[in-house]
C-alpha cells in the first residue's frame, strides 16, 4: 500500500492481514479475493489475458475492502479473520478515513491501468457500482430499525450491498478483454445473479457456520438484531417459533449469546435455513445460464460453485 501515506499504508496492511500493527510481515488468514478473482476469470472467458485484467481486479478488491472496513465500523464488529478489526485498533474516525482511502485509491488504480479505449466505461462502472453498493449497505442498516422486511426487499438490498461489485468485476474483466457490448451485459449479469448468492449462504453462515472457520464471532448478524434472508423468513412462516423469534428480536434487553442461540434454533424450526439455501441454489442456476455458451466459462463456473458452498 505504499500509496497511501503512513499509518493508513500500515492499516491497510493490516486488515488486508499482511502485517501485524506495527506493520512487520506476516503470514495468517486473508479475504477470499473473490472479486479479483472474477474479473480474471471473466476476462480469460474472453480470451483476455491477466496483464489486461490486473488493475480492474486490483480495483475492485479495493472497493470491496472500503465497504468492509466502513462496514465493520457501521456493525461494531470486533473481529475479522480472527483478528480485532481497524476501528478496534486505530478508532471508528481514522478505520473511516482509510476506508474513503481504499476507495480513492480503487478509483486511480483503474483509471491508470485499463487499457484506455476502455477507461472511460470502466471507471463509470465502477463508480456506479459503488452508489448502487452504498444504497444497499443504507437499507441493511436501516432493516434494523424495522419489525418487518419482505422478501422482495430483502432481496433488493442485496442486489445492491453484494450483487452491485460481483456484476462490476465480472463486466469489467470481459470489457479490459476487449469483449463486445452483448458478452460485457451477460458478464454483468451472471455477476449480478451471483450477488444474491453469495449475500444468502452469507447469512447463513452468520447463523450456523463455525467461527473458528469463519473468523467473526458467533452469532454477529443476530446479536446485532440484523434482518438476515433466514430471519425474514422466519418471521413470515406464520409459526409459533417465528413469532417466539420476533418477541425475541422486538425486545427491549439485549441481545445475549444464549438468546442469540436460541434464534438461530427458532429461524432453523420456522425454516428460515432451508428457505435461504433453496433460495440461493434457484439464484445460482440463473447465475450460470447467463453465461454465455460460446464462451470458456469453465471458471466462471467453478468460481459459482465455491460461492454457493463455502463455509467462510
Amino acid at each position: 500500500m505504499a500509496l497511501l501515506a503512513e499509518p493508513l499504508d500500515r492499516m491497510a496492511g493490516y486488515h488486508f492481514g499482511w502485517c501485524d500493527t506495527e506493520g512487520a510481515e506476516i503470514s495468517g488468514v486473508q479475504g477470499k479475493a473473490l472479486r479479483p478473482a472474477l474479473t480474471f476469470a471473466a476476462a480469460a472467458a474472453c480470451g483476455g489475458g491477466t496483464e489486461q485484467a490486473v488493475h480492474a481486479a486490483a480495483a475492485v478488491e479495493l472497493l470491496h475492502n472500503f465497504s468492509l472496513v466502513h462496514d465493520d465500523v457501521m456493525d461494531t464488529d470486533p473481529m475479522r479473520h480472527g483478528r480485532p478489526t481497524v476501528w478496534r485498533i486505530w478508532g471508528e474516525t481514522n478505520a473511516t478515513l482509510l476506508g474513503d482511502a481504499l476507495q480513492a485509491l480503487a478509483l486511480g488504480v483503474l483509471s491508470d491501468g485499463v487499457p484506455e479505449e476502455v477507461t472511460s466505461e470502466a471507471v463509470i462502472r465502477l463508480a456506479r457500482a459503488t452508489v448502487t453498493l452504498c444504497r444497499g449497505q443504507y437499507a441493511d442498516c436501516a432493516f434494523e430499525t424495522r419489525s418487518t422486511v419482505s422478501i422482495d426487499e430483502y432481496l433488493d438490498m442485496a442486489a445492491g450491498k453484494t450483487g452491485a461489485l460481483l456484476a462490476c468485476a465480472c463486466a469489467l474483466g470481459a470489457l479490459c478483454a476487449g469483449a463486445d457490448h452483448r458478452v460485457v451485459s451477460a458478464m454483468h449479469t451472471f455477476g449480478a445473479e451471483l450477488g444474491p448468492v453469495f449475500q444468502l449462504i452469507d447469512d447463513a453462515i452468520d447463523i450456523w457456520g463455525d467461527p473458528a472457520v469463519t473468523g467473526k464471532p458467533a452469532h454477529s448478524d443476530l446479536i446485532h438484531r440484523k434482518q438476515s434472508f433466514p430471519v425474514v423468513c422466519a418471521l413470515a412462516s406464520d409459526t409459533g417459533t417465528g413469532r417466539e423469534l420476533a418477541r425475541i428480536y422486538q425486545a427491549r434487553h439485549p441481545m445475549t449469546p444464549s438468546r442469540a442461540a436460541r434464534a438461530a434454533d427458532l429461524i432453523e424450526e420456522a425454516g428460515g435455513r432451508h428457505r435461504t439455501l433453496r433460495r440461493a441454489d434457484a439464484a445460482l442456476r440463473s447465475a450460470l445460464a447467463a453465461l454465455p455458451p460460446e464462451l470458456a466459462v469453465g471458471d466462471l463456473t467453478a468460481l459459482a460453485q465455491l460461492v454457493a458452498h463455502r463455509d467462510r
